[in-house]
């Protein structure tokens, strides 16, 4: 069963991954293995637990022990679970809990970017996004709409940041993704044999609704950062430039929300 410790002392190094590590030195915590992240909310551990991620630690408020975070406790035996009331956690962490429990766990290895298109006919592509909010909510619509995996380039924010974690509901880990090793991703998805689509406001653009879109059988769609959007390069190489109509004179939906409209667009068809 674990092992129920109440937080007496805010200095214990057993504390660190949750008070005083940044979300970088949590990644490479186990250097050479993989490092840690933290998973937040019952439902978002499960999720993590059911694809196979380990438990560390946990950091669950009091009156949370014997209530919704007792399922998540039972599931994971013999690991510490830090506990105190809100206002000691809040104070300890510098936020508040979503939920009454966080969870330290071990990174999985990603899988190869051709191994995760080897059957992938609908694929997002995350160049340079940032925002750990936007890349949360773009996998969350890409589980939803029925994409088959992400790659994301180099410079984008780590899926497992715990805003990201939080924000896809806990969708990083039900759809397959992984980093590209380069910056310029069309050549990569070219190889493997992959139409793209580029998301972008550009003149010789099209509707996400292109029936000539919409019928290939191997297709990518790539999304640029939140304000300079894709590089020239990635619209000039793609062989579809896709922008969706606006209304009122607005020119563009947020990055998270034009995944959504186009994910949905192009999923349909296939469901």
């Amino acid at each position: 069963m674990s092992n129920i410790i109440p937080v007496t002392d805010f200095s214990s190094p057993e504390l660190d991954i949750y008070a005083r590590l940044s979300e970088t030195q949590l990644f490479h915590y186990h250097e050479p293995e993989n490092g840690l992240f933290i998973a937040e909310s019952p439902k978002v551990i499960e999720r993590a637990l059911d694809k196979g991620y380990t438990p560390v630690s946990m950091l669950v408020e009091d009156r949370h022990i014997a209530g919704q975070a007792s399922h998540v406790i039972a599931r994971c035996q013999d690991i510490p679970v830090y506990t105190a009331s809100l206002p000691v956690l809040t104070q300890l962490t510098g936020f508040s809990l979503t939920r009454g429990i966080l969870c330290a766990m071990r990174r999985l290895s990603l899988p190869h970017v051709r191994d995760l298109c080897r059957n992938a006919r609908r694929i997002a592509v995350l160049e340079r996004v940032m925002n750990p909010t936007n890349v949360g909510a773009i996998f969350r619509s890409a589980a939803a709409l029925g994409m088959d995996g992400i790659l994301l380039t180099p410079s984008c924010t780590d899926p497992l940041y715990r805003r990201a974690i939080r924000v896809s509901m806990g969708t990083v880990f039900q759809i397959p993704w992984t980093f590209l090793d380069c910056e310029t991703p069309v050549p990569v998805l070219k190889e493997l044999g992959f139409q793209t689509a580029a998301m972008a406001l550009c003149p010789r653009s099209t509707g996400p609704e292109n029936p000539r879109l919409l019928a290939e059988d191997r297709l990518a769609v790539i999304l640029g950062s939140e304000g300079d959007g894709l590089s020239d390069d990635t619209i000039a190489a793609s062989d579809y430039t896709v922008r969706i109509p606006m209304a009122r004179g607005v020119d563009s939906l947020n990055v998270a929300a034009a995944s959504a409209v186009v994910f949905w667009q192009l999923c349909r068809t296939d469901t």
